[in-house]
């Protein structure tokens, strides 16, 4: 079995690369991104990349008021870390 995304997007909202994550930030976030990422080292630069493309996903969400809502009204479904490593190792995932 494969884990696969609820909402497939094909192609991905925002590509994984500088240009394609700031092009879905807005004008404050954008520069916080550029910020950050100018100023990390090279080993640091693929995990800035890496969060600020979930932050980008997460803001071009098309479900994402919707999902914000849930997580401050306390209704967003959940799950332990435990269970996440667990579903990961079972699809043959890494786990870092």
């Amino acid at each position: 079995m494969t884990a696969q995304p609820i909402h497939p997007h094909e192609p991905e909202r925002v590509p994984r690369n500088a240009e394609g994550i700031a092009a879905a930030l807005d004008g404050a976030r954008r520069m916080e991104f550029y910020r950050e990422l100018l100023a990390a080292a090279p080993e640091e630069a693929e995990g800035v990349l890496r969060r600020w493309w979930c932050e980008a996903m997460l803001d071009t969400d098309p479900e994402g008021d919707r999902l914000v809502a849930a997580a401050i009204d306390g209704t967003l479904p959940i799950t332990s870390v435990a269970d996440a490593v667990r579903r990961r190792r079972e699809a043959g995932l890494p786990v870092e």
